[in-house]
């Protein structure tokens, strides 16, 4: 399971994936909103890394 952190910095919020800076937003809310979609789409490919799959080979599965 990844950790995902929310941080602010200056006038917006960092979206943290462990100690990795992943994305800055404007907003607190759509920083959890993504955090929260991004969850459910891990969730949702079990043994898939999030940058294994292209899109070409995602076109090619049955």
């Amino acid at each position: 399971m990844r950790s995902y952190s929310i941080v602010k910095i200056g006038g917006g919020y960092v979206v943290k994936v462990g100690d990795q800076s992943v994305m800055t937003v404007g907003s607190r809310r759509k920083a959890a909103r993504l955090v929260a979609m991004a969850s459910r789409m891990l969730a949702a490919s079990p043994g898939q890394d999030a940058g294994s799959r292209t899109a070409s080979s995602a076109a090619h599965e049955p």
